[in-house]
């Protein structure tokens, strides 16, 4: 008799009426292979895909770059420019940019994919300098 007043008042406390719904999953971001040489005026595509553990279906993405080192230009496949670290908003979890370099020097830039919930993921690209006589080689 003693064990099933343990057993009903286990079963008593375990009970929760409360819904668990979880919004939060992590995610990573994964790209296709890029080049890294690259010619003054030349652009790179640039291929992303959110990769996410669960889904949310109110999770909104969010992507920002920052170039700690040469000068170019990121942008969307309709052509919408980003200006370092300003946050846009990405519609889709697939997604191409094109980088086009505007140096001879090393370029580094740094994208940065963040969800709804301050989630951030930072993925970094590096090129050099490829010049037009190492193309003829």
């Amino acid at each position: 008799m003693k064990y099933i007043y343990i057993i009903v008042l286990f079963i008593c406390v375990a009970c929760n009426n409360k819904l668990d719904v979880q919004q939060v999953y992590k995610f990573s971001i994964v790209t296709m292979p890029v080049r890294n040489q690259i010619t003054e005026n030349e652009t790179v595509e640039i291929r992303f895909e959110i990769k996410r553990e669960g889904q949310y279906k109110d999770t909104k993405y969010y992507i920002r770059y920052f170039q700690p080192s040469g000068t170019g230009v990121l942008k969307t496949n309709e052509g919408l420019q980003f200006t370092p670290n300003d946050r846009y908003p990405l519609e889709s979890t697939v997604f191409r940019l094109y980088y086009t370099s505007h140096c001879t020097d090393q370029q580094n830039i740094d994208i940065y994919v963040e969800d709804s919930f301050g989630q951030v993921e930072k993925i970094t690209f590096n090129f050099t300098n490829k010049s037009p006589k190492d193309e003829n080689s």
